[in-house]
């Protein structure tokens, strides 16, 4: 590629050791492991996991492996109360109250707006119409649309504002609101988040919301939120991958469970069944069909923990690297960057340039970027009938040396 015509340098060198080494004091720490060579940008995916969350997930596997909620031996104990102290600890995470909120787990974010949209009795709810935004993933936009044919109710897609807040008057009465906290594309924020939550309860709706993208840097906007369900992905929280889903407690109401199977119940007849999560101290198992991933649960305790021992100029550097990152595409004459504000998501597309050889060529040079729509297809193909775009999607691993070298290799066009 004659476009691309840049020196390649290799990510296995000889003295890749020293190159660990040389980097290990500019990153956060947890991420000393990783190659000064390799640059990985792609966090809005799935971030990378610092060394105690590591040790942790091998630590269950190495010490305790087990069936939770199903055993008396110790090791099953041991689990369950390391899942039990996961399910606390997020609940505190967001400043949220035991008696009001529950815990569940599942694969991933898509699957737990799937499990609730699916099994939600709109209907029985008085839900008349189903609301969400144009700039969602697909795990919101196509979940939404699926939950109104099979219900035959409206869909409203609204546009979002500038600044990622949704329009309050624009919301019918009884409706059934899904939206993302967090653009995947360009990091805006919904900054109207409480008053949004409050309109809709007064107006005898429910709100679900998406904050796959906000958990692992914005987590203040959803603290004390009063929600009737948060999904979110734990691999977007420097965890393991897993699904999240905190549900209120008085909105299993309104959930007609189809997805069963073991540790969902107490006794089961030969044409009955008696549901373990008509029990309060059980309502999560109402998510949980089967045994459940609980080395990557424990992990996620781990991943909260290191989140919040967190130093502050970790917090400064991954800011410093947004902006800095942000002001470069902004300033660039040739590069058409969709946000309007520093974030660590920050999306784009290069005159005459196929987005999709640019990642190809990046990646040659060690930096992992992503290409594409980000399941984002209807805002960006179709809405702004934009060309496949280019993702830079910022975590605490990053450096500024980083950021220096990706900064250095987009000039030259």
């Amino acid at each position: 590629m004659g476009l691309f015509n840049f020196r390649k340098t290799s990510a296995n060198t000889s003295n890749g050791k020293n190159n660990i080494q040389k980097t290990s004091l500019l990153r956060t720490q947890g991420f000393e492991y990783l190659n000064s060579k390799e640059i990985y940008l792609d966090s809005a995916c799935q971030s990378l996991r610092p060394q105690p969350v590591i040790d942790s997930f091998i630590e269950y596997y190495q010490t305790h492996n087990s069936c939770g909620e199903r055993v008396k031996y110790q090791w099953g104990k041991i689990t369950d109360q390391k899942v039990s102290e996961t399910r606390d600890h997020l609940l505190r995470f967001l400043k949220l109250k035991k008696k009001d909120y529950f815990v569940s787990f599942t694969l991933n974010t898509t699957y737990g707006l799937n499990l609730l949209l699916y099994q939600f009795d709109a209907n029985g709810a008085g839900i008349k119409t189903i609301v969400t935004s144009d700039i969602e993933h697909n795990s919101v936009f196509l979940s939404t649309l699926q939950l109104s044919q099979n219900t035959k109710l409206e869909r409203l897609v609204l546009s979002r504002e500038a600044d990622g807040s949704l329009p309050i008057s624009e919301i019918p009465d009884n409706s059934l609101v899904v939206v993302n906290v967090m653009s995947n594309v360009d990091g805006r924020l919904l900054q109207n988040l409480q008053e949004v939550v409050n309109y809709v309860h007064q107006k005898q709706g429910y709100i679900i919301l998406d904050a796959a993208q906000a958990m692992a840097h914005h987590s203040v906007i959803l603290e004390q939120t009063e929600a009737d369900a948060i999904c979110f992905s734990a691999h977007k929280l420097y965890a393991p991958s897993l699904g999240v889903m905190i549900i209120r407690k008085d909105f299993l109401s309104h959930i007609k469970p189809t997805f069963l199977g073991g540790g969902m119940v107490d006794d089961v007849d030969k044409n009955t069944y008696l549901p373990s999560f008509e029990h309060p101290d059980k309502f999560h198992t109402a998510f949980e069909p089967g045994l459940q991933a609980w080395g990557e649960i424990i992990a996620l305790n781990s991943a909260l923990d290191w989140l919040e021992q967190l130093e502050s100029s970790a917090k400064d550097r991954l800011s410093s690297c947004s902006e800095k990152l942000y002001q470069f595409l902004s300033d660039h004459p040739k590069i058409h960057c969709l946000n309007q504000h520093p974030s660590t998501v920050l999306t784009f597309y290069l005159e005459g340039i196929d987005s999709h050889l640019l990642a190809e060529a990046l990646s040659d040079q060690g930096i992992m970027v992503r290409s594409g729509y980000f399941c984002v297809h209807y805002y960006l193909d179709h809405k702004l009938k934009l060309p496949p775009l280019l993702r830079i999607s910022l975590g605490y691993q990053n450096t500024e040396s980083e950021i220096d070298r990706l900064i250095k290799i987009l000039s030259k066009f």
